[in-house]
């Protein structure tokens, strides 16, 4: 490996190490349905998104409660501390698109419908809340101005 790709290369490991995330790969569900289990965690802490993951009945949210445990525990694992002493919360969720199964079925007259089975890509990050996030957070607008 040449000398300049060796030094990105080091510094891209660098910036993973403070990078806290899981990633599922290949969910048998739509994006679309997991995009709205995603939306009902996004920005709140561990410990709350796992309750309302835990009593959602959409069947990708016992796949994103996992995901979820996976990367808390990936953190512990980096950071050498336990989790229920930091307030960490869920910083970042994305879900992207992965292959479509593409198959036919039967139709009158000797037609086909085309049906498309969609799986998708699930990245969660999460991350240690500081007092300056919490402050940006808080600041609510009301009648135009800050409070």
């Amino acid at each position: 490996m040449g000398q300049r790709k060796h030094i990105s290369a080091t510094t891209r490991k660098e910036a993973k190490r403070t990078l806290f995330f899981a990633r599922l790969k290949d969910v048998p569900t739509s994006p679309r349905k997991m995009r709205y289990v995603a939306d009902m965690i996004r920005g709140l802490d561990v410990n709350r998104a796992l309750g309302v993951l835990k009593f959602s009945n959409k069947e990708a949210s016992a796949k994103m409660e996992k995901l979820l445990k996976s990367a808390i525990s990936n953190w512990e694992q980096k950071s050498e501390r336990r989790a229920d002493n930091v307030n960490l919360y869920v910083s970042e969720v994305y879900v992207d698109s992965a292959t479509m199964l593409k198959r036919l079925r039967t139709a009158p007259q000797g037609r086909g419908y085309r049906i498309r089975k969609r799986s998708n890509h699930v990245t969660l990050y999460v991350n240690e809340r500081t007092q300056n996030t919490n402050d940006n957070e808080q600041k609510t607008i009301i009648n135009g101005t800050e409070n």
